[in-house]
């Protein structure tokens, strides 16, 4: 038995990296999953390969009517929606403050923010009718501390954490549970900085990015896709409004081989101290 087994979900980003591998991992334990992508090669191949338990559908995640009809075209086919997860994302607008132009925040924001606004915008009501429903979304360490990436890519992200935090208060009620997973560095082509990257180039990415993590490798699709899955099972019933943070220790500090030597020290530094008279 699936640990998905009855439920349908919609993904979007769903062609390529983390939304590729959780497709796979939900459709594994019993999903019917919906494919919401712009890359339309991509999804349709990945649907083709799994099967009739998915298929696919061009989407465009910062137009209202790509995510509406995402939405529509999951309960037509299937009758219901009990997930979505809100994954497409890209790095947006890069360089410092000054250089940042209009169109380049409004197109990160509208990929990043908006569109995790739409989703939940557009599922809330049939998941209030349904009793029940998951919502997940993609957020990143760089939402919880600044330095991991650019500023708008951070300031986004953030606002992934809080907008989860808002809007499960308002669905629990209806037994609609809200929670967000802030991956770290994770071998996809979004961390290659090219959607087109083949597997050497990330591979390269994979062995530059291991001396880093305390466990001594970068993370996989796999790795968020394990906790999509959870969060989309009957499992976390009883967690709303979370951020989880699957990043291999990262966020929590450097490896201890590479903290400074008297922190690792095995016996106490003693100061001097003058007998006493």
């Amino acid at each position: 038995m699936g640990r998905l087994d009855g439920k349908v979900a919609a993904i979007t980003g769903g062609a390529s990296g983390i939304g590729a591998g959780t497709v796979r991992r939900f459709v594994e334990e019993g999903a019917k999953v919906l494919i919401a992508d712009l890359d339309a090669d991509k999804g349709e191949a990945l649907a083709q390969e799994l099967g009739v338990a998915t298929a696919f559908l061009r989407t465009d995640v910062s137009k209202e009517g790509d995510v509406a009809a995402m939405i529509a075209e999951t309960t037509d086919r299937w009758g219901r929606i009990d997930v979505l997860f809100n994954n497409a994302g890209f790095g947006g607008a890069l360089g410092p403050i000054e250089s940042t132009s209009v169109e380049d925040y409004d197109l990160t924001m509208d990929v990043l923010v908006k569109s995790v606004f739409l989703g939940m915008k557009h599922v809330a009501p049939v998941m209030k009718a349904q009793g029940s429903g998951s919502i997940i979304s993609t957020a990143s360490v760089a939402g919880l501390r600044v330095g991991y990436a650019p500023h708008l890519y951070s300031v986004a992200k953030c606002a992934v954490i809080h907008l989860t935090k808002t809007v499960a208060m308002e669905l629990g009620e209806q037994s609609i549970r809200v929670n967000a997973i802030c991956p770290g560095f994770i071998a996809t082509p979004l961390a290659a900085g090219r959607p087109d990257a083949d597997e050497s180039q990330i591979d390269q990415l994979r062995a530059a990015g291991a001396s880093s993590q305390v466990l001594g490798r970068v993370g996989e699709a796999l790795d968020i896709a394990n906790m999509a899955l959870f969060l989309a099972s009957d499992e976390s019933e009883w967690i709303t409004g979370r951020e989880f943070v699957v990043d291999g220790g990262f966020e929590a500090g450097p490896p201890w081989s590479r903290w400074p030597r008297f922190a690792r020290m095995e016996r106490p530094i003693r100061h001097h101290r003058p007998p006493d008279r």
